[in-house]
């Protein structure tokens, strides 16, 4: 499932088809529309152009322009979420032909942004006005990336549940998933099942030190890294050892989620 660093490595995808004027959008499956029909896509983006992306978690947003003009904040944008399987290719004027999971395709002066998607559970949104876009992203938590460790502080005692299922709350702090979240606990030496009201000021700093650590590192990337020396490059070995000490992993289930932890490292 994509995560925050593979968001931003399509932000960066999408980055290829700013400013660029849109000449066509093809939806090949309306599936992956959300609130909205390809008539109305077509009408809000074909001779326009999508101006500079921004991330927010696992969302990613793109103002609707006029070409040489600014966004104004009452122009639409596109905002996708990408689910489990979601991703942007961008194909340049050398174009490939689409892939069989390609559901829209906007074509631009240069080349084609593609929206891949083989499961089709989430998708693409047109927010009317930036106004539409807060209330669009007001349910989510601040980025996983920007937020300070004193507000993930506040927002983890408020939950006062199991730790890893609040840091994957995206109403607490956009972002994070199943790979990230067991790799900064294990980072931090916390058990994913520590209740998020028994966390200490210094347990929240360190986790917050390691978020941004595990965030810097995978955002550079743009995804969550398999390296033999962290734990999300051991959590599939059928006889995976923690790369810190040498234990054997165990395996539970958290939250509903497979979650991988170091019982040496991470004592319950």
């Amino acid at each position: 499932m994509p995560e925050l660093p593979d968001v931003e490595r399509f932000r960066r995808v999408l980055e290829h088809a700013a400013g660029r004027r849109i000449g066509d959008v093809e939806v090949r499956d309306p599936g992956v529309l959300r609130q909205l029909s390809a008539r109305r896509l077509d009408r809000a983006l074909v001779g326009h152009c999508l101006g500079t992306p921004r991330r927010h978690g696992k969302w990613l947003i793109a103002p609707v322009r006029e070409p040489q003009a600014r966004h104004r904040r009452d122009e639409p944008s596109l905002a996708f979420h990408f689910g489990m399987t979601g991703e942007l290719v961008w194909s340049g004027e050398d174009s490939a032909p689409p892939h069989r999971h390609d559901r829209v395709v906007i074509a631009t002066a240069g080349g084609e942004l593609r929206y891949r998607d083989m499961r089709k559970l989430q998708g693409l949104r047109m927010a009317a006005t930036d106004a539409h876009i807060d209330e669009l992203l007001d349910a989510s938590g601040p980025d996983a990336a920007t937020i300070s460790s004193a507000e993930l502080g506040r927002r983890l005692q408020r939950t006062r549940r199991q730790l890893k299922p609040a840091l994957m709350d995206q109403g607490v702090v956009a972002g994070l998933g199943n790979l990230l979240v067991d790799e900064i606990l294990w980072r931090a030496r916390v058990h994913p099942t520590h209740s998020t009201s028994d966390l200490s000021g210094s347990d929240v700093h360190r986790i917050h030190q390691r978020m941004r650590t595990v965030l810097r590192h995978s955002m550079r990337e743009g995804r969550v890294l398999t390296r033999a020396s962290w734990l999300t490059g051991r959590r599939d070995e059928q006889d995976g050892r923690c790369p810190r000490c040498g234990t054997r992993l165990r395996h539970i289930t958290v939250g509903g989620r497979r979650s991988v932890w170091c019982p040496r490292c991470q004592p319950s």
